[in-house]
This record gives C-alpha cells, structure tokens and sequence, in this order.
C-alpha cells in the first residue's frame, strides 16, 4: 500500500515535470528548430546558390549516404540496449520493443528541449505506463548514464591519443578548448564516482558552497537544495552497489556505449565519403567530432541549434573540399538531430495494445 502510494506521488511529480513541456515550451523550441532549418536552407541558397545545390545532390555517393543511415540505427538500437539491459534484470518481462520506443522518446525530447533535460522524465513517464516504477526507471537511467559517460570519455581519449598529432594541427587555436573540455568530462565522472563511493567527502566540500550560494540568492532555498542533493548522492552510491554486483552486466553495458560511440562518430565520415573527400581516415574524424560533441553539451538552445552547425564548420572546413561543408552540414543535422525528432515523434502514436508489467 506505501508503495503504491509512493508510486503515486512520483508519476504526479513527472507529470507536472513533463506537462508543461508538452504545451508551450515544445511549441516554441518546435519553432525554434524550424527557423533554424529555414534559415540553414536560405543560407546555403544564397552562399552557394540553388544550381551548384542541385549539382552538388546529383554529384552525392549515396552508398556512403546509405552507411551513415546504418550508423545511426546501430546508435538507436546500442542505446536502448544499454536501457533495456538494466530495466531487464529488474523485470523480466520487460520487451526490448519496449526499450527501444521509450528510448526513442528520449531522444526526441532530449533534443527539443535546452540542455537536453526533457529525455529523462519523459522516459521515466512512458515507464510508467507498462507498469515500472519511477524509482527503478530513473536507476536504470542512471546506471546507463554512468557507463555511457565513461565508455564515451574512455573510447575518445584512446583514439585521441593515436591521431594526436593530426587532431592538435586541425584543432590549432582551438586545442586549450578541447583539453579544456576532456578535462571536464573525466573530472566529472571522477566526482560521481566519488558520489557513489565517499558521500561525505562530497558533501563536505558541496554544502558550505551550496549555503554560501543561498546567502547570495542563487538559490532560493539552500536547504532544499542540500535535501535533494543528499539523496541525489544516495541514489547514485546504491546505482553503484549494484553495478558492483552486476559485473558482467556492467561490461556488457561498456562494450555497447563504446559501439553506440564510434556508430555516431562514424556519421561524421560518412557524410564526408558522401560528397567525395578523401585523404583523412576515420580514426583522425573521430576525435574531431568528439570534441564537436562535446561543445554543443554547453549549448542551452534546443538540439545545440546554431552552435553544432557553426562548430562543424569551423572544425571541418578545411578538410572539406570547397563547396560541399554547407550541404554536409544539412545532411549531418538531418542524421543526428532532425530524424531522431521525426522518428521519436512517431513513437509517441497511441497504439491499441500496450504491454504491463507489475
């Protein structure tokens, strides 16, 4: 009866979360990306002009066009295996059909929504409908966050190393950044995993900063704020118990984050196949659109809208021959960002059937 009663509370609490984002915030970003795509498009017609675009789509490989799509799918299908995995153990009826739909849900609303912050709640919503509590959805999320990071920070890094040398000449200026932002990623992975093993090591250095932030009027409720944290904190130190129990679950999880990993990055090659470029490997792509991943994390628009457009180009042009980054661009966009919105949206159809769990 408490649980029921717990349970209760918390769908309360994700459909007030998740309502108003599906009212006027999702309209408005729906429009934003729409007047980005607009403007991208009006911007390639006048940069490049609608004859050299039309001769340009004739001149396209579609073979590599074909692979990008491959690579996109294997990154769908990795990431909701990297949800369905620790949702399975927890129930065992649970579908991978399942998986997949409320993964792709979360893709739709993480990138229509700032920050990507929309994913998470929405799938721990669409959870709730096939009978799993909040509780468990959001542990599961976290166990694949945690991994998905490391795997991401780990795979980069290797093949970073390996290409140094051609990845800091195309980087140039921009290289301090780009160590900048590593830095940052491992250095929050470390903190979490510090979560989950030394609380009170967290908490000391976290709660007089927190209070002073109050005393400033940052926050407006400090104490609040060091509650939610605390059991933030608790939830990840269980999270990491678990895994600690579940090792080959956790091995598997990492060898499918660094698939799903190399299968986005390897979008960025195809695209650049597609258009005729040669001369640079996939391996020397890869840590460019790593870090070209990593600048659009700290972009509040929808879908880092502007940003990853503007940071392809500044990255990419000079291995690009002459006329084609503009439309590698629009097709990059369309793979990573455009068609996840147009394929999640399809999955939030009401269907006849639908499977429950207790």
């Amino acid at each position: 009866m408490q649980e029921n009663l717990e349970d209760n509370q918390e769908i309360e609490k994700l459909q007030e979360e998740v309502k108003p984002a599906n009212k006027k915030v999702i309209i408005f970003n729906f429009i934003l990306i729409a007047v980005i795509f607009i403007g991208l498009f009006i911007y390639m017609i006048n940069v490049d002009g609608i004859d050299n675009i039309i001769k340009l789509l004739n001149q396209v490989d579609y073979k590599w066009v074909f692979a990008g799509l491959i690579c996109l799918l294997i990154h769908w299908i990795c990431e909701a295996l990297n949800l369905h995995i620790p949702l399975k153990k927890m129930y065992q009826d649970q579908k991978f059909t399942n998986s997949f739909k409320v993964s792709m849900i979360g893709q739709l609303f993480n990138n229509i929504t700032p920050f990507s912050s929309g994913g998470q709640p929405m799938q721990a919503y669409e959870l709730t409908k096939t009978g799993k509590r909040v509780s468990n959805s959001l542990s599961a999320m976290a166990i694949k966050f945690i991994i998905t990071q490391t795997a991401l920070v780990v795979s980069t890094l290797i093949v970073v190393l390996f290409e140094f040398s051609f990845f800091a000449n195309l980087m140039q200026d921009y290289l301090w950044i780009a160590i900048l932002g590593f830095s940052l990623n491992i250095f929050a992975i470390i903190i979490v995993i510090l979560a989950g093993v030394k609380k009170k090591l967290i908490t000391f250095f976290t709660t007089p900063i927190i209070k002073l932030l109050g005393k400033i009027h940052i926050f407006k409720n400090p104490e609040k704020t060091i509650e939610k944290l605390d059991k933030s904190i608790d939830n990840f130190k269980e999270q990491f118990l678990y895994m600690k129990s579940e090792k080959k679950m956790v091995l598997k999880m990492f060898i499918i984050a660094v698939i799903q990993s190399f299968a986005y990055y390897s979008i960025t090659y195809m695209v650049y196949r597609a258009f005729g470029n040669s001369g640079v490997s996939f391996f020397q792509i890869i840590p460019t659109q790593a870090f070209l991943l990593l600048i659009m994390t700290f972009i509040p628009t929808p879908g880092s809208g502007l940003g990853a457009e503007g940071g392809f180009y500044l990255l990419f042009q000079s291995i690009f021959k002459y006329g084609t980054i503009n439309m590698s661009i629009l097709f990059w966009r369309l793979y990573t960002f455009y068609l996840p919105i147009i394929v999640g949206a399809l999955f939030l159809i009401p269907t006849k059937k639908s499977q429950k769990i207790k």
